[in-house]
């Protein structure tokens, strides 16, 4: 038996700390939470002092395949599968470091992930549970098109499903519209047709697989949860900018209708807000686009939709493999409380990525993945920043 103790504990639910709290753990998994510091007498105790624990967090959204470098497409593109593998692990390395026990990946290349998935499962220190979603669906000019996932056409679209489902990923991902990422990609415009759409959602759930859609705009969307889509990824309802001169354009449509539907479907926005600090400023077309960002957010906050947090990593240099942890503070920085940050980092982002039996709460019975902070992150989100341990199924995880 392991008896980790701290000075506090945050269990993934809230809504406050436990003082003192000794996590108990057998065969990587948590058999107690004790309160008070006390530890039977035949456990190894583990004393991380003055720091406090949580769940290890779950990001929602990665690309392991990226190398978060200035060309990472490019690089991609260049590179064998061998050499991307390396690549990979060195990744998944860098995003359990960080204190994230658990990632989806979004988008690799030839199924890939599945072999990091296969690995970390093997050796929890070699990186998080990995879920992985192979090559996104997209069109034969869409977004991420490199990636290997073309997909047409209903008949098109079912094939690549099941394709998916026989590989055994996780989760289907759906190019809904363009992306900056990918020159000559359109963000503001829908890829698909709407029984194109609802072809992916009835073929993924037919094989019991939840499907997740990039959508940048309140176009894609409205039509991401008009087919019946689980999960919306970004969903920051950008709009095109087309005059340059108009400074009362926000650049943001955020539809109040979509926002209850999301609400009354069940239907979770997975942000990936953040990025490393010390980076070049937002060029002034992104940077027009914050404020209405924000009160974004802040009506999708008050009409209740079920919100995650995602990094993107791996995609440019601001959103390096590790940075999670500025996600988690930026949902903080743009108007969330600590307490819904750190859930949406935690529990809620293991509900929705379906692993909430196991992943997300420190609790009898759930995978001993804990991180420890040096600070109180419901008093401070900053505290995300300062890992001083990291621990994935019981195993205490070296960093550098």
């Amino acid at each position: 038996m392991l008896a980790i103790r701290a000075a506090k504990l945050f269990d993934g639910i809230g809504p406050g700390t436990v003082e003192r709290p000794a996590v108990l753990v057998e065969g990587g998994r948590i058999t107690g939470v004790v309160p008070g510091g006390s530890v039977p007498a035949q456990a190894r105790l583990v004393d991380l002092g003055r720091a406090t624990l949580l769940p290890g967090f779950v990001d929602t959204h990665v690309h392991l395949a990226f190398d978060a470098s200035e060309d990472a497409v490019g690089r991609l593109r260049a590179a064998g599968d061998d050499e991307l593998q390396g690549r990979m692990r060195a990744a998944a390395r860098a995003t359990l470091a960080a204190g994230v026990t658990t990632v989806r990946d979004l988008g690799d290349r030839g199924y890939l992930a599945l072999r990091i998935r296969d690995e970390t499962a093997k050796d929890p220190t070699a990186g998080p549970t990995v879920l992985a979603s192979g090559p996104p669906l997209t069109t034969a000019r869409g977004h991420c098109r490199f990636l290997g996932g073309r997909a047409e056409g209903v008949d098109g679209i079912r094939a690549a499903v099941r394709e998916r489902a026989g590989r055994g990923v996780d989760v289907v991902k759906v190019m809904v519209t363009g992306g900056d990422l990918t020159p000559g990609s359109d963000p503001f415009h829908v890829q698909y047709g709407h029984a194109e759409l609802l072809a992916a959602v009835r073929e993924a759930h037919r094989h019991g697989l939840p499907i997740t859609a990039h959508a940048h705009s309140a176009a894609g969307i409205a039509d991401a949860v008009a087919a019946g889509f689980d999960m919306v990824e970004h969903c920051f309802f950008v709009t095109e900018i087309t005059d340059e001169s108009d400074e009362t354009d926000p650049g943001v449509d955020y539809d109040r209708r979509v926002l209850d539907d999301m609400v009354r479907l069940g239907v979770v926005a997975s942000l990936t807000l953040g990025s490393l600090p010390g980076g070049p400023p937002p060029p002034p077309r992104i940077a027009r686009r914050i404020p209405g960002l924000v009160a974004g957010l802040a009506a999708m906050r008050e009409a209740g939709v079920a919100v995650v947090c995602g990094s993107d990593s791996g995609i440019f240099p601001a959103k390096a493999h590790g940075s999670h942890p500025y996600s988690i503070a930026a949902m903080v920085e743009t108007g969330f409380t600590p307490l819904e940050a750190l859930r949406a980092a935690t529990s809620a982002a293991a509900r929705a990525c379906g692993v909430a039996c196991r992943k997300g709460c420190i609790a009898p019975g759930f995978d001993a993945d804990l991180v420890a902070v040096a600070g109180d992150p419901l008093a401070d989100i900053t505290a995300v920043h300062a890992v001083t341990a990291v621990f994935r199924e019981g195993t205490r995880v070296p960093l550098p």
